[in-house]
């Protein structure tokens, strides 16, 4: 009995073993088309609806919005479509991501 337990703790850690590796990240992406202080409840909204996101901050007046996500369910270029989509084209403000803290 022992060893089957010993052989199902193992089959479930190599099975986790393949998401070890996902992290959070976060970016800061430059947003345009963003005109009025109401724009950014549009972007954030579209933000969150991403499989992946843990929080959006938008800025208006630094048409910025900044989003920490997994980066095993998101990519930066699910969140530029989705601000997109919404009628606010996003990119990456600088190349350099970072883990979240």
């Amino acid at each position: 009995m022992k060893f089957s337990t010993l052989i199902g703790t193992l089959f479930l850690s190599a099975a986790s073993a393949g998401t070890a590796f996902a992290a959070q990240q976060s970016v800061t992406l430059a947003v345009d088309n963003m005109t009025c202080s109401t724009c950014p409840y549009t972007v954030k909204k579209a933000l969150n609806q991403v499989l992946g996101v843990e929080n959006a901050t938008v800025s208006y007046e630094e048409k910025s919005a900044t989003v920490t996500f997994e980066d095993a369910e998101a990519s930066v270029a699910d969140l530029t479509a989705a601000t997109t989509n919404a009628g606010y084209p996003s990119r990456l403000a600088s190349e350099k991501t970072k883990q979240a803290q």
